[in-house]
């Protein structure tokens, strides 16, 4: 990435994100299906509700899988930064001027870029979630953090 004036930028969850999610979904609705069939056999429920709740179910795997697949986790502009959707973040927003420094980080193993802000919060982005080089992500952020704090190439 060059120093050029970076646009808007959006980062979704990576593949392997969303096919693990998938499949606890999958799974989840796998042991639904089964218990409403003991349910069924053992009672005058009848087969068509399994059949109804398998198909809705399956859908609504469908659906989990496509949102996750279209919902942004890292917004980048201009402006600032916003995360979400990923858990023990910290501060899921700030002003690229707010942004102190920035490192990287493996706490647990887990690769991270770690943006602390000038008033001591910080913002901890877990790489490999994302479906973005992890070196380009931190590229990335170098660019829009000189031009936040307004250096400008020669």
């Amino acid at each position: 990435m060059s120093d050029a004036a970076p646009g808007p930028a959006d980062h979704r969850f990576a593949r392997a994100v969303v096919v693990r999610a998938a499949g606890v979904a999958t799974v989840a609705l796998a042991v639904l299906v089964l218990v409403a069939t003991v349910a069924a056999a053992t009672s005058d429920l009848s087969a068509d509700v399994v059949v109804v709740l398998a198909g809705l179910g399956v859908l609504g795997v469908l659906a989990l899988t496509w949102w996750l697949r279209s919902v942004t986790v890292v917004h980048l502009d201009d402006e600032g930064y916003r995360v979400r959707g990923v858990r023990g973040v910290g501060t899921g927003r700030a002003r690229w001027s707010e942004v102190q420094e920035a490192a990287t980080a493996s706490p647990r193993g887990i690769r991270c870029v770690v943006l602390r802000l000038v008033d001591g919060r910080t913002t901890t982005i877990p790489v490999d979630v994302l479906a973005v080089d992890g070196d380009e992500l931190v590229r990335e952020l170098q660019v829009r953090l000189r031009r936040g704090e307004g250096l400008r190439p020669l």
